[in-house]
């Protein structure tokens, strides 16, 4: 801190100066990420699962992609027979046939394929099976593009597949994404100015948060040259972006002020800052990063793609914050509040009172401490009693909005069709070319479960693999399909046996996700609580704040299922019940709520261990410390409840539950948790809140970060003169 210091007092301009140039570096290179990521289904794929192998092994036995392909519902309104009918499905099969990218195309007039055919007679399908060759994948998109370009003025064709999901997934990310930044920034603007007073103040928030978001985006350029990243991650880097360098600018800038009401020396106002808001922040800047870094153990390019995207703009906005935040406060020195009105001038030279409303909300709950513990935690227990009976889906064509034609394609399949092609369980077998018998056994077996509606014969796809198809009775994904999964995958086979298909590729996914859940829990835990210790001394501090967090999440999942499981106020949020959660949100969710609940934990219990060190009591410390974080931390929340809630603004359904959980998981935090568990629990317990065993007292003391000196004195000062 103290080279920081140095650094913004004595090169502030040159550190603007290299800012500047970072920020029209980063915008240049990294603004064009958007197009590179992908988006769909195989972001959210278990690498080396059985259904992946399985797919693998048709891919390679008949070079057509396993995927499903693209599919074309032709509905003209007259039967699949009417020449006008069958003139639009030529059309399509032509313009397909045409694209080398397809290897094989399917319509009902070329195979007579009932199941290609509505239940009435009236709707046909055109399928175009991709290429598996090599390099092909990298054509999809572009093949896509055509088709729906070709076809853009036609009423009676829609497309759906996978990689038609993929590319609607892509263009509503990016659309959505840029209604959000519009409808945020001038709530943030005018939200910042009420909080700042200040034209010029209110500004550095959103200022500090585009420079972290465009260096976060050429990072992610950087990432992506090396290995895919999903698209999703974008929605995430531009609101946790912001939110961050809001939070952060805001405890910067409220400090600072502070500072030059007891001296106004503007080099040591920005010492004391860095030394004071400053160690907070790099507390705060830790337990967010080693929160999204626990993803990374997680094998799904989905949720390494947000590992990636939280840890580069959590230290993002670290350097930011830390760099060039205070070398613009050097620039502006006491001119900060120029544009403020004269009113408003003097409200922030005011010092603080120790009468104010957050000093007296802390007292009233310490005087009542036990009944404000227990009635806060009943709250929140009471939140989260849905998420008892939570049901989990992935994503998909009905993760996107109904005007796409990928989610009509997928509901007119379901409603009309024999069969969803892509809902099919593929069970794939190595076996030699003599095994038609025992592969004719399997399939009888498959065909006794109580789940298989429809099971086909077993066909040879080259010497040595073997395909049979079960159709499920119940939808795809549902626990009665995934059972059927697992039930197919215990029968006994002639050979090596895989089993593939869109319920498979779930029941990996759930699989893998509570397989790997337990190591990610358990570095979030380990990181905060270690961070915590190092900043208080503490071992009792970290195990509540772990407990508290907890409860937080446990209410923010159960509000989740309430809302897009059940329904209950769906509309909203401009959609209704979806019958389950997607099954990357808890993971996600746990690990962005839980860092961000520690982040606020930092800021509260940095303050309250200043006023403790200063020579407060026990009490007295809590009170002091809610009184003079309340309104900044409060100010902060709501900033950043605005930042992560404009996604739940996106037609994408699963990015709605990202932005609600996460605002929703700071609000009660910042509300419930700050002002009412942490100092009625910090009451009951006093001095016992500072205990460690001697092995941990060691650590801190030899390791732990304190302020000393100028930020010391400044402490004992601010207290003499409000405490």
């Amino acid at each position: 801190m103290n080279l920081l210091t140095r650094l913004a007092t004595r090169h502030a301009r040159v550190m603007l100066l290299a800012a500047l140039a970072a920020a029209v570096l980063a915008a240049a290179l990294g603004a064009p990420v958007a197009s590179r990521l992908t988006g769909g289904n195989p972001d959210f794929v278990t690498p080396g699962s059985g259904s992946v192998r399985a797919d693998d092994r048709i891919e390679k036995a008949t070079g057509i992609h396993s995927d499903g392909g693209v599919i074309a519902l032709v509905d003209t309104g007259a039967p699949a027979t009417d020449p006008r009918t069958r003139q639009a499905a030529a059309k399509v099969a032509a313009l397909m046939d045409a694209d080398r990218t397809f290897a094989v195309v399917r319509s009902y007039d070329r195979t007579h394929d009932r199941a290609l055919l509505s239940k009435d007679g009236r709707q046909t399908l055109v399928v175009g099976e991709f290429s598996a060759r090599p390099g092909a994948s990298d054509h999809y998109q572009a093949s896509v593009k055509r088709l729906l370009h070709a076809t853009a003025d036609d009423p009676y064709v829609k497309f759906g597949g996978s990689e038609v999901v993929g590319n609607q997934v892509v263009k509503t990310v990016q659309h959505d994404l840029e209604i959000a930044e519009l409808a945020a920034f001038p709530v943030l603007f005018v939200l910042s100015l009420w909080i700042f007073r200040s034209l010029v103040a209110s500004a550095l928030p959103l200022l500090i948060g585009g420079l972290n978001v465009v260096l976060t985006l050429l990072g992610m350029r950087i990432v992506d040259s090396f290995t895919p990243l999903s698209i999703f991650s974008l929605n995430l880097v531009t609101a946790l972006g912001l939110g961050l360098a809001i939070d952060y600018s805001l405890l910067i800038v409220s400090r600072f002020r502070t500072e030059l009401t007891v001296d106004p020396d503007v080099p040591r106002a920005i010492a004391v800052t860095l030394r004071t808001a400053g160690r907070t922040i790099l507390f705060s800047s830790l337990t967010v990063s080693a929160a999204m870094a626990a993803l990374f153990v997680f094998r799904q390019r989905f949720l390494y793609s947000m590992a990636v995207g939280g840890l580069l703009v959590a230290l993002s906005a670290l350097l930011v914050a830390l760099l060039v935040l205070p070398a613009l406060l050097r620039v502006l020195g006491r001119h900060l509040d120029f544009l403020a009105p004269a009113r408003w001038h003097r409200a922030l030279e005011k010092p603080e009172s120790t009468e104010g409303g957050w000093f007296a909300l802390a007292r009233a709950v310490m005087r009542h401490a036990v009944l404000v513990a227990v009635g806060a935690s009943a709250f929140l227990v009471l939140l989260a009693l849905p998420f008892a009976r939570v049901a989990f889906t992935t994503v998909g064509p009905g993760s996107l909005p109904s005007t796409a034609s990928s989610r009509a394609v997928d509901d007119t399949l379901r409603a009309r069709f024999p069969a969803d092609p892509l809902e099919a369980v593929t069970v794939v077998v190595s076996a030699g070319p003599a095994a038609g018998p025992q592969l004719a056994a399997l399939r009888d077996r498959v065909a006794a479960l109580p789940g298989a509606a429809a099971v086909s014969a077993p066909v040879r796809l080259d010497g040595g693999t073997w395909l049979i198809q079960a159709t499920p009775r119940a939808p795809g994904l549902s626990g009665a399909s995934r059972q059927l999964v697992q039930d197919v995958r215990a029968l006994p086979a002639p050979g090596d046996m895989v089993v593939g298909g869109q319920s498979a590729t779930f029941v990996d996914l759930r699989s893998s996700l509570v397989a790997r859940l337990p190591v990610a829990a358990a570095i979030v835990f380990l990181t905060s609580m270690l961070v915590l210790l190092l900043m208080t001394g503490s071992v009792v501090l970290p195990l509540k704040a772990v407990l508290m967090n907890l409860l937080t999440l446990g209410a923010t999942f159960g509000v989740l299922t309430a809302v897009f499981q059940h329904g209950h106020g769906a509309g909203l949020f401009g959609t209704t019940g979806q019958g389950a959660l997607d099954a990357t949100q808890p993971v996600l969710l746990f690990a962005m709520v839980f860092g961000l609940s520690t982040d606020y934990g930092v800021f509260l219990l940095a303050r309250i261990k200043e006023a403790r060190d200063a020579g407060a009591g026990e009490q007295e410390a809590v009170a002091l410390g809610l009184g003079r974080t309340g309104r900044v931390v409060t100010a902060a929340a709501l900033l950043f409840c605005v930042a992560l809630g404009a996604l739940a603004t996106s037609r994408i359904v699963f990015i709605k539950e990202l932005g609600l959980g996460t605002a929703l998981g700071v609000l009660l935090d910042a509300t419930v948790v700050r002002a009412l568990l942490v100092p009625s629990l910090m009451a009951l317990l006093g001095r016992w809140n500072w205990w460690a065993p001697a092995p941990l007292r060691w650590l801190y003391e030899r390791f732990g970060l304190s302020e000393g000196g100028i930020a010391a004195e400044s402490a004992r000062s601010e207290y003499a003169r409000t405490g």
